[in-house]
């Protein structure tokens, strides 16, 4: 038997510390990867590691499914295994013989954290969208102007390697190449 834990943030400047920080844990999984990510290879190694009799601490529900489905197939699907999971946020445990109560629970959490998603992404587009309409909302700043490009291009054209334009320029190769390709 042992305690593992999944921990999961959504970008790589984030910081997973807070997260299960009070439970003892024998293993931890840990993943710097948005949930809307269909693969999250570190939850399918966490997934496939347990085994009956462990105990699976998740900080809570909205770390370990994109929506109700996902989330009530890994609980039954671990459940079913043996494997005794818990929502620490939540104080929430499921495991065979789990009581009526709890499952009807774990539906309806998560049942709020889906619509919570849906929420946020609604307000950032109705917010993306007046950005626009105001003018302000461009998209990433241009790295290079037409003249830069241009530049290159002669560059290239008067035999520099696209790799030391790459670095007078501070861009990526691929950039270079893609200028040249096109002749943007």
């Amino acid at each position: 038997m042992a305690n593992v834990g999944y921990i999961r943030v959504s970008t790589t400047d984030q910081e997973t510390g807070r997260q299960l920080d009070k439970v003892v844990l024998d293993k931890v999984f840990e993943e710097k990867i948005s949930s809307a990510t269909p693969n999250r290879p570190i939850l399918a190694e966490c997934l496939n590691y347990l085994r009956e009799g462990d105990i699976f601490y998740i900080h809570s529900i909205d770390r370990l499914a994109r929506n109700l489905i996902e989330l009530q197939n890994i609980v039954s699907s671990l459940v079913d295994k043996g494997v005794e999971v818990r929502f620490y946020t939540e104080n929430l445990t499921f495991s065979k013989g789990s009581s009526p109560m709890q499952e009807l629970m774990l539906q309806v959490l998560g049942a709020f954290a889906q619509f919570e998603r849906k929420l946020i992404r609604e307000r950032q587009q109705e917010g993306i969208n007046n950005a626009k309409k105001q003018g302000k909302y461009l998209g990433r700043p241009k790295k290079l102007s037409d003249e830069d490009k241009k530049l290159i291009l002669e560059m290239y054209n008067d035999g520099c390697t696209p790799s030391f334009i790459a670095n007078k320029f501070d861009v990526s190769i691929s950039s270079v190449y893609k200028i040249i390709k096109y002749k943007l």
